[in-house]
């Protein structure tokens, strides 16, 4: 067997090096725990980040997979399989709002879809082109591909890929007024937002908020695109996010945690803008895939269920009490925000900067986390996880905290 050195070697000669991945070589799973390839365990507050919503190796969505693997792997979208048929309808039900899906293999994809759709919709209504403006939020992300990434409002993540798309407006999060006002010349054909700002810094929309933007929206003739890809599938103690505000999306758009770690998108479309798009308007060649839908049928089903729901307001509960615990000892979190089982500790002045520092620190000590740009400590474990692996987590923290302070 390649020793670990072997592998990173591999990584650093053969991976485009975009990513900044840890020194060590995931190998198995099972729950909120991994095993490296040298059998050190980890409990795992990143779940793939907000990907493993049930955790590694969970028994049904591994029975699903191998039982569609058995039969058929692929047929392309030109002839149909049953479980995406069946996929398609079962999102329908659960989200009280579509009536039509397409189903793609990412996050990305399926905002890349909706960004198309919104332009459809648009010229559908007999509006020119300056007249298909989409507006996102500072701080947002939507993706790496170029349309999505130009909706990201980041810079950080855009540049040095102009000339980027036209069509786009960035304003303020949580700013009613600054919207309004970003709408009034009528150009606008659609507010695309993420309940939560995931990587943005697991900001919320305010209280208010998403009510607010959907009523401009109506007000201007524009689409509520709602970018649930991680708030989505449980993560904040609803199916749902936007649910927790009463609000009726147009268009709400899907991925991570709806494969439990398999990859797949959705796009999910409600009836103003169901039809904007006909035969050849858009497609994919692996999107919807008899596997992949298998999985998410079970994600799906699991995702929504009473059991765990329940579990993630306990395990909320538990994780708040833990962290404020932890600052009451150590002084390093400004505070804490978020829903459910997707949270930010915003680190102290003091600290600003060093989330990079801490997630180095804590995979030392046995934890997998994730930051949120600098200054933030995000939080998105699996929703099944246990009270054990929770607190055992919440002390790995500890430790790696404390030998940060000192």
């Amino acid at each position: 067997m390649a020793s670990v050195h072997d592998l990173l070697a591999i990584g650093r000669d053969h991976y485009l090096p975009v990513y900044r991945q840890r020194a060590l070589v995931l190998e198995r799973g099972q729950g909120a725990r991994v095993w490296d390839s040298e059998g050190r365990d980890y409990i795992d507050f990143s779940a793939g980040i907000a990907v493993c919503s049930l955790g590694h190796g969970d028994p049904d969505l591994v029975a699903a997979l191998v039982e569609q693997a058995g039969r058929l792997w692929h047929t392309s979208n030109v002839f149909h399989s049953e479980p995406p048929l069946r996929l398609a309808q079962e999102l329908v039900d659960a989200s009280r709002f579509a009536e039509r899906v397409f189903l793609c293999n990412s996050g990305t994809e399926a905002n890349e879809a909706a960004i198309k759709l919104v332009r459809k919709w648009a010229t559908a209504q007999g509006r020119e082109p300056a007249r298909r403006v989409i507006v996102t939020f500072r701080g947002s992300f939507h993706g790496r591909t170029l349309a999505a990434v130009t909706a990201t409002a980041q810079p950080k993540y855009q540049a040095g890929y102009e000339p980027l798309p036209g069509g786009f407006r960035h304003v303020d999060f949580n700013d009613v007024d600054v919207l309004e006002a970003a709408m009034a010349g009528g150009d606008v054909a659609a507010v695309m937002l993420e309940p939560i700002q995931g990587e943005g810094g697991v900001l919320p929309a305010a209280p208010g908020f998403l009510q607010a933007v959907r009523a401009l929206c109506d007000r201007h003739g524009a689409l509520l695109v709602l970018d649930e890809i991680q708030s989505g599938m449980g993560r904040t103690g609803q199916l749902f996010a936007h649910w927790h505000d009463g609000v009726v999306p147009d268009v709400v758009t899907l991925a991570k945690a709806l494969g439990g770690g398999f990859p797949i998108g959705a796009m999910l479309v409600g009836p103003k803008a169901a039809d904007a798009m006909q035969f050849g308007d858009h497609g994919t060649t692996f999107g919807g895939n008899p596997l992949a839908a298998a999985v998410a049928r079970v994600a799906l089903r699991k995702l929504a269920s009473p059991a765990i729901i329940a579990n993630v307001a306990r395990q909320e509960a538990a994780l708040r009490a833990g962290l404020e615990a932890i600052n009451a000892e150590l002084g390093l979190f400004s505070g804490v925000r978020g829903r459910g089982l997707m949270l930010g500790a915003v680190l102290a002045p003091a600290h600003a900067g060093r989330a990079g520092d801490i997630l180095d620190l804590a995979a030392a000590e046995g934890l997998l986390m994730l930051q949120a740009g600098p200054d933030v400590l995000r939080f998105v474990p699996a929703l099944s996880i246990s009270d054990e692996e929770l607190a055992e987590g919440l002390a790995r923290l500890r430790t790696a905290l404390a030998s940060m302070a000192r």
